[in-house]
């Protein structure tokens, strides 16, 4: 297993904001305790290339030169261009290493699935995933599949691949909820609302339906948007998964034998540490 991670991800924060350096500051010391033997590597930034692939010129000029929050949760934190183009980047690294035959996870924020073509909400700036998927289209892949069980739509990666032949895109999420999209399915894009407190094994079920829809397409690369904020205990969601079912979605994804790389989406408990390790264990070969 290869952790793409920058301790240069934890240097912005606002107070009280869910999406703080704790997520991976605690990360980061449980999985070199736990995982001796797995790879450290520092991503490098997302080029303008790349991200152009999913976003337009005007977006990314707005990111490097904000002056003002883009919304009451996505703010203009001096040097978050760096920041964001340094996770999209991250998840191209991780996308590189699945395609040559390595299990990889991106650990760094900001999250990106939130992420439009045109525009930055939701803690996040740019679609590091949708930016990695693109990407590996132009590097041999013909089809990737984009598993999303984080517990919000991933409406910035629908925005942005949809339509988009060579992608299939599945998103398991909160219905009513944040961003209050993701209610219908068209064309590669497979959407599963869950009722908020859902009954677990309901969940569970849909999250494995969406990962059978994207094994279908026939993929040969599978990305994940591990978002582990469907967790029971989450502060901002209401959703019943607990630590066994994101260990449960790292042996499917082992199972398949399928090139697959992940990237950290939400997560906002104390617990993420630990359901972080509880999937990329179960998935380790």
């Amino acid at each position: 297993m290869i952790i793409f991670y920058d301790p240069k991800c934890v240097e912005y924060s606002a107070p009280g904001h869910p999406e703080r350096p704790e997520r991976i500051a605690r990360t980061v010391p449980l999985l070199t305790e736990q995982h001796p033997q797995w790879e450290w590597r520092a991503p490098g930034a997302a080029t303008d290339e790349m991200l152009l692939r999913a976003h337009t010129r005007a977006h990314l000029d707005r990111v490097r030169n904000a002056t003002q929050d883009f919304d009451a949760d996505t703010a203009a934190h001096p040097g978050i261009a760096e920041h964001a183009a340094r996770a999209a980047g991250a998840a191209v690294d991780v996308t590189r290493a699945a395609l040559a035959g390595q299990q990889a996870f991106s650990l760094m924020r900001p999250p990106g699935h939130h992420a439009m073509r045109d525009r930055a909400m939701g803690f996040c700036y740019f679609s590091n995933i949708a930016v990695a998927a693109l990407d590996a289209l132009t590097r041999g892949a013909e089809r990737v599949a984009i598993w999303d069980f984080d517990a919000h739509h991933g409406n910035g990666t629908e925005d942005i691949v949809a339509n988009s032949p060579g992608i299939a895109f599945a998103s398991i999420h909160q219905f009513p909820g944040y961003p209050g999209t993701g209610t219908r399915s068209f064309g590669n894009i497979h959407n599963f609302p869950v009722a908020p407190l859902a009954p677990r094994p309901e969940h569970v079920a849909a999250v494995r339906r969406a990962f059978d829809e994207l094994l279908a397409f026939n993929p040969d690369l599978i990305l994940v948007s591990a978002g582990f904020d469907a967790f029971a205990g989450d502060p901002i969601t209401q959703m019943t998964l607990e630590l066994e079912d994101f260990a449960t979605f790292g042996q499917w994804l082992r199972k398949t034998e399928i090139p697959a790389g992940a990237i950290l989406e939400g997560g906002y408990s104390n617990d993420l540490p630990e359901l972080i390790d509880a999937f990329l264990t179960s998935w380790a070969w």
